[in-house]
């Protein structure tokens, strides 16, 4: 990422879908130095139109082994990055297709995506993944590089996160067990980027039950605390909610 980069995540709910909603066109106009997307729902080579592989970027994609049309994580980024890494090193889900990660001499930037809970009363898989990511972000706080983590966390960490919070504290993402993950994250050499300069009560990022229902702000950049301070400005563009998510921009002032 170059002086005054910047990056952008959005959560697609399948890209191709989103294409015929206008995103191709909207999201590579920001002008993002690196631009994380999740749930891709695709593979690289099922996408067959050129408007998906802009000429100033290099695009990287992460999908699930067994069905592409699942999960899904992409990068673009303008600057070729020196690594590639697909995956965490994790057995029971490196074939799903939720992390890919471009690696720059002193920075390294990976697109997530958190598996959901697909019932309330069985979270085992979400914070069995949490679980694993927690020890792997411990790990590499001790490499002599900056990290950014964009994402579709599907965690909310605090009340002004989720509203209307007081009749939510059940729902996934918001239960006290995802909450305790999230803020011993922070307590260990890691920041909520979009907070450093954003602190308003209703920037919301996801509409799970439909966008005249309460919304989470749950899609972020988890940056390592060296960069903390180097976050100029943060935007969710509600206005350009694609399906059920809306797109999330941070900018740094960052000579990495």
């Amino acid at each position: 990422m170059l002086a005054g980069g910047s990056g952008s995540i959005l959560v697609v709910d399948g890209l191709e879908r989103a294409r015929e909603d206008g995103l191709v066109p909207w999201v590579f106009q920001q002008d993002a130095d690196i631009i994380c997307l999740q749930d891709t729902q695709c593979s690289e080579y099922s996408l067959t139109s050129n408007d998906f592989f802009p000429s100033e970027y290099h695009a990287y994609f992460a999908d699930n082994y067994d069905d592409h049309r699942t999960n899904g994580v992409a990068l673009y980024c303008r600057e070729m990055p020196k690594a590639i890494m697909f995956g965490l090193g994790f057995m029971d889900y490196d074939p799903l297709g939720l992390y890919i990660q471009a690696d720059y001499p002193e920075l390294s930037v990976g697109s997530i995506l958190v598996p959901s809970i697909q019932s309330k009363d069985d979270p085992s898989q979400k914070m069995h993944f949490l679980n694993q990511l927690g020890g792997h972000l411990q790990k590499v706080r001790n490499k002599k590089r900056e990290f950014i983590l964009c994402g579709g966390w599907e965690l909310a960490w605090q009340p002004r996160d989720a509203e209307e919070s007081g009749n939510r504290l059940d729902i996934p993402g918001f239960s006290s067990e995802e909450r305790d993950w999230l803020g011993s994250l922070y307590r260990a050499g890691y920041t909520d980027a979009f907070r450093q300069v954003d602190h308003e009560d209703d920037d919301f990022t996801w509409w799970p039950e439909g966008d005249d229902k309460p919304g989470l702000r749950t899609d972020t950049q988890i940056s390592s605390d060296g960069l903390a301070e180097r976050v100029t400005a943060a935007y969710v563009e509600g206005e350009e909610a694609f399906l059920s998510h809306a797109p999330v921009i941070i900018e740094y002032d960052s000579n990495l």
